[in-house]
């Protein structure tokens, strides 16, 4: 089987200013993985990679065997709901919807079967009874969830989440890393997160970028290492993460 995301030797800068060096990552089928590292380290510009939607200056991207942009819809993503305006008029189970549109698709014309798999995507999240209620009123827990379900509607084969949890209390934070953990006995997973602390518990590996990169198993981040990728200098970070 192709590996699920192979990047080898990858790098990329804006306006000339270097955001990522000569990064190789594999993620193979049913990982776990944690993207982690400081803001203005290179974890969205890598998220942005693998979606599509940027090209690498240098090197080579592949998503099951496939230019990112051939393989997006195997790809299910999850982005911060701070990007939905929470007074548009929208219901939650239209956000689910709209994960079955199609890319090219003008006007939003849902068949049958779209809305049952929002129905299945939403009840596998426990949020099938929120479908008529408006978005923007749900609490952030329930949010994830409908974010969660828009990305598993087309049923992908990658889920990649970015900062899932950075709007929510610990309570509901523990309750969506749960239930990413079951969603893993199926997909695969790869998740930008800040809290280390929290994710460590539920990944198997963990991939410290800060320019450059590092993927360590979970039993294997130590304080130095953090304390090497946050806030030591670059020479510091690429010696604690054997890079």
């Amino acid at each position: 089987m192709d590996k699920v995301i192979s990047i080898e030797g990858v790098s990329f800068a804006y306006d000339h200013r270097p955001v990522l060096s000569d990064i190789n990552l594999t993620v193979e089928p049913k990982d776990y993985m944690a993207v982690v590292g400081p803001n203005g380290g290179g974890k969205t510009t890598l998220l942005r990679l693998i979606l599509g939607s940027l090209k690498a200056e240098r090197g080579k991207v592949r998503v099951f065997g496939l230019p990112p942009a051939k393989a997006r819809h195997m790809v299910g993503y999850v982005p911060q709901h701070g990007v939905f305006d929470p007074d548009f008029p929208v219901s939650a189970l239209e956000v689910v919807l709209m994960g079955r549109l199609e890319r090219r698709a003008f006007f939003p014309r849902y068949k049958r079967e779209d809305y049952a798999a929002a129905q299945e995507a939403m009840g596998l999240l426990g949020v099938d009874n929120l479908g008529e209620y408006r978005y923007g009123d749900l609490s952030g827990g329930q949010k994830q969830r409908v974010l969660i379900a828009r990305a598993l509607v087309a049923k992908p084969k990658l889920l990649i989440l970015d900062e899932p949890t950075a709007s929510v209390d610990s309570r509901v934070e523990q309750d969506v890393y749960e239930l990413l953990s079951r969603l893993n006995e199926e997909i695969t997973i790869l998740i930008v997160s800040h809290d280390l602390g929290f994710v460590s518990a539920y990944v198997n590996k963990v991939a410290c970028l800060n320019q450059w990169l590092a993927v360590h198993k979970t039993e294997e981040i130590t304080s130095e290492v953090l304390a090497g990728l946050y806030r030591s200098s670059v020479e510091m970070i690429q010696h604690r993460c054997a890079l």
